[in-house]
């Protein structure tokens, strides 16, 4: 075995491609811990700083500074090199960059050097899955290590005890009971939750909103093969349970990511009905936006759940088709729901969850029957995501 000089990550050639040994090396050290912590965005711009001078200790901290005084100047460069990405605060307004560990930063940007016929060899793809039921194991776990671990990531990303529905620590078994964990009802007020024409996120997230799929598939999502057919269906040309969803070939989406540190159970965004849902194998690819906004087919490629919906968008609109998609992804491979076909729900109810790590949930309603609020439509043209939580405005019903 060996390594570059200075290195900690020695290269062993019987393991694979360097690439592949560093994504490997990604996926066992992307536990969160205090001495990995990303907190850019906890702070006000005057003092935030790049994670990597914020996450390697003192001495990492004064080698990265001795070349990159600025934290804005770090920040740019690494957008630019698929290390990154701003996201705009909808409740301050403020451009944040992203909180990511370093060591995933780094590893995004060893992943989309090779490009995207890289990204979708089947070796990257069986050790993207691989790693992700390894992790999965590690996070469902019990034991005296489950709570450091939940202790490490609270710290780490500044979550507020006091939402928590149960508070006690000791009551989550695993890392992964903590990471699905409820929040009280008053920690997501839902926005006029009687009015039927008033469109709420349905997860803490960084969302984009498109009124057609045209905007969709120019701005955001570069994958060729995108399609509402493909998203709902997959590789399965026989299923026609979703046509009144996509049978006209137009659609308004709504794309939600989440990251790690976000309340990962998703709720309605209106009242309705579920009539189906329907499970898709596929690969477990990141949903960072540097691999949404290249030529990789991840939407259309990741492994995912869908429902149908019936969602009653007032009168003359009480029974109108939706898709509600829950994608998985990189440590994500566990997709629950709440809800079962029959049942009906209330806007602001939970729908399901997520376990480890950051993922999407995609809605995909009728083109021109929502329109999306103007701040969160025009950072979408701007090609960047607004953070918004569970229960705010994202649009209304055309009248």
């Amino acid at each position: 075995m060996s390594s570059n000089p200075g290195s900690t990550f020695p290269i062993d050639p019987t393991l694979g491609t360097p690439l592949e040994q560093s994504l490997q090396h990604i996926v066992d050290n992307s536990f969160p811990d205090s001495e990995h912590a990303d907190q850019g965005d906890e702070l006000a711009p005057s003092e935030k700083r790049s994670d990597a001078v914020h996450s390697h200790g003192a001495d990492a901290r004064k080698w990265v500074a001795s070349f990159f005084p600025s934290s804005e100047t770090l920040d740019r460069l690494f957008a630019h090199e698929h290390m990154g990405n701003f996201v705009i605060d909808r409740q301050t307004g403020r451009k944040l960059f992203e909180s990511m560990p370093i060591y995933v930063r780094v590893g995004m940007h060893l992943l989309f050097v090779e490009g995207s016929e890289y990204m979708a060899s089947k070796r990257v793809e069986k050790l993207l899955t691989d790693q992700s039921v390894k992790q999965g194991k590690v996070y469902d776990q019990t034991g005296a290590t489950v709570r450091p671990h939940i202790e490490a990531f609270i710290k780490t990303y500044s979550l507020p005890l006091d939402e928590l529905l149960v508070q006690d620590l000791n009551q989550y078994p695993t890392f992964n009971s903590f990471f699905a964990r409820r929040l009280v009802a008053t920690a997501r007020p839902i926005t006029a939750p009687t009015d039927l024409s008033v469109i709420t996120s349905p997860a803490d997230c960084r969302i984009g909103v498109f009124q057609t799929l045209d905007e969709a598939t120019s701005l955001w999502i570069k994958g060729k093969k995108f399609t509402v057919p493909n998203l709902l269906y997959g590789d399965d040309t026989a299923d026609k349970r979703f046509e009144a969803v996509t049978s006209s070939g137009k659609a308004s989406v709504v794309v939600c990511r989440l990251a790690p540190q976000d309340y990962h159970r998703f709720h309605a965004p209106f009242d309705g009905e579920i009539v189906d849902i329907k499970d898709i194998t596929g690969e477990l690819y990141t949903v960072n936006p540097q691999a949404i906004n290249e030529d990789l087919n991840v939407f259309t490629l990741n492994k995912r759940s869908v429902i149908l919906v019936r969602a009653n968008l007032g009168p003359g609109r009480e029974a109108t088709p939706v898709a509600f998609v829950a994608v998985g992804a990189m440590l994500v491979g566990s997709i629950g729901w709440s809800k079962k076909p029959g049942d009906k729900f209330l806007k602001g109810e939970e729908l399901g969850w997520f376990q480890y790590g950051g993922s999407t949930t995609i809605v995909v309603l009728p083109e021109g029957v929502v329109k999306f609020d103007d701040d969160l439509a025009q950072t979408s043209k701007n090609k960047m995501e607004t953070l918004v939580r569970v229960g705010m405005e994202i649009g209304k019903v055309v009248a």
